[in-house]
């Protein structure tokens, strides 16, 4: 069995969908625009200050990290809205479990950042 889309014909659709999906997130979702401005200022700062090579690392890891998750979570978010709009326990169950993946994101940034910053 061929692969209609296959080596880099493959990895080209790949990537535009990803780009695709990046600026869907930047127009519909207030809280990745939100996390994304963060990110612009966070990333260009932890490449100026002096700290070491993993330090650095555990910078910009925690900061693209909260950008992931909540990509993940707008996309639950999506696919539960696109389901139906009444309540169901499992949907507002999902919603939330996505949210509190994203807090936890944020509290892991803030922890690392502020352990490296300020200790």
């Amino acid at each position: 069995m061929t692969h209609k889309n296959s080596g880099p014909t493959r990895v080209f659709k790949a990537a535009y969908y990803s780009y695709k999906g990046i600026v869907s997130a930047i127009k519909h979702e207030a809280a990745f625009r939100q996390e994304l401005i963060l990110a612009v200022v966070l990333l260009p700062l932890a490449f100026w200050l002096d700290v070491t090579k993993l330090e650095r690392l555990a910078l910009v890891a925690t900061v693209v990290l909260v950008l992931v998750v909540e990509l993940l979570n707008s996309g639950i978010e999506a696919v539960v809205d696109r389901v139906g709009v009444e309540h169901h326990e499992l949907a507002g169950r999902a919603k939330d479990m996505g949210s509190a993946a994203v807090f936890l994101c944020l509290i892991l940034t803030a922890f690392v950042w502020g352990t490296i910053l300020f200790l």
